[in-house]
């Protein structure tokens, strides 16, 4: 800093004499009287000076190291921009508020990926505490409550963000020890069927709530989904109308080459069916069955109770069909209803 000073002054001394000694010579062609042989060495001692001086001291550039550090700062190499942002104040104090302001930035900015809060906070408390007449200082105030204030959000978030992730550990363990409970119950209920020597001795088809229930001396063995004909509400008066008939009918029949992987034959249209077709003047259709998907389309599986998309039949997978057909033995009543 001394150093500087000299130069400095000796600068502005220098300078003055020498354009006041080369005025004078102008005019006169002669150096000035009064000054002699002191003066003159005086004047050439600091044009010697000078340049040893500033030649010492100036093989590092404020302007240049400025410019540096924005480079790496717009390009994203934070902490490269950093060190730069040191060596100026080292080499440049007059200007450290500036410098210290912009590191506070630095430290915060949102696309620095290691970014410090702390740092930056004691960038800009510094300027307040070291810098009272920095042009700084005001946005250094509103810098330091604005991270006050970011620091405070992100606890508060992380605090979320872990109770969030508590709560979704939670849940997942919940979901598995759920899931794991369902696979026992099915098992169990598999189990409980595959046991059971008893054929089902009624079938009740409950059309609104698509369900197909089989029963054992009025003991429910197990239910499925279903599927119904296009048109499901309503009985079924014609043939082509795409409805699930209603009624109690028998299985009368089984296919075991079905093209809908196997059948059990309803015996519709029973005598109530044929009479009321009689008076509407029309045929009362038949081959109503209860059968599996489609051959070629098993792949869909459960996700054909979706819809109903028989033309008046009663649908369940393959595989469920398969349990059906098993223990459904011909003569069992089937009751459907609406």
């Amino acid at each position: 800093m001394l150093l500087s000073i000299i130069v400095c002054v000796a600068d502005m001394a220098g300078r003055g004499l020498v354009l006041r000694s080369l005025r004078t010579k102008t005019v006169t062609g002669k150096w000035p009287k009064g000054t002699g042989g002191f003066r003159r060495l005086f004047v050439v001692g600091i044009m010697m000076i000078i340049p040893i001086l500033i030649g010492g001291c100036s093989h590092i550039d404020e302007g240049s190291l400025s410019q540096e550090a924005t480079q790496l700062f717009n390009q994203g190499n934070y902490g490269a921009a950093l060190g730069k942002y040191e060596q100026l104040i080292e080499n440049f104090p007059a200007v450290a508020d500036r410098v210290l302001f912009e590191m506070g930035i630095t430290y915060a900015h949102p696309k620095n990926t290691q970014k410090d809060y702390q740092k930056s906070l004691d960038c800009f408390q510094k300027i307040l505490r070291d810098y009272p007449d920095s042009e700084y200082r005001h946005d250094s105030q509103m810098m330091t409550l604005q991270i006050h204030n970011v620091i405070f959000k992100d606890k508060i978030i992380a605090s979320q963000q872990a109770q969030l992730e508590t709560s979704r550990q939670t849940l997942e363990s919940k979901a598995d020890e759920i899931t794991d409970l369902h696979e026992k119950v099915e098992t169990l209920e598999e189990k409980l069927f595959t046991l059971r020597m008893e054929s089902t001795d009624k079938i009740l088809i409950e059309k609104e709530a698509r369900r197909l229930t089989l029963l054992t001396k009025g003991e429910v063995i197990k239910t499925y989904r279903i599927a119904l004909g296009g048109d499901p509400v309503g009985p079924k008066e014609r043939q082509g109308d795409n409805k699930t008939p209603e009624g109690t009918y028998l299985i009368d029949s089984r296919n075991g080459n079905s093209g809908f992987h196997l059948s059990l034959h309803i015996s519709y249209p029973n005598e109530h069916d044929k009479k009321r077709a009689r008076e509407l003047g029309v045929s009362p259709g038949g081959d109503i069955m209860i059968h599996g998907i489609k051959n070629g389309f098993a792949p869909v599986g459960a996700s054909h109770a979706e819809s109903d998309w028989t033309e008046g039949c009663i649908a369940v997978t393959n595989q469920e069909m398969e349990e059906i057909y098993k223990f459904v033995p011909n003569g069992t009543v089937v009751e459907i209803t609406p």
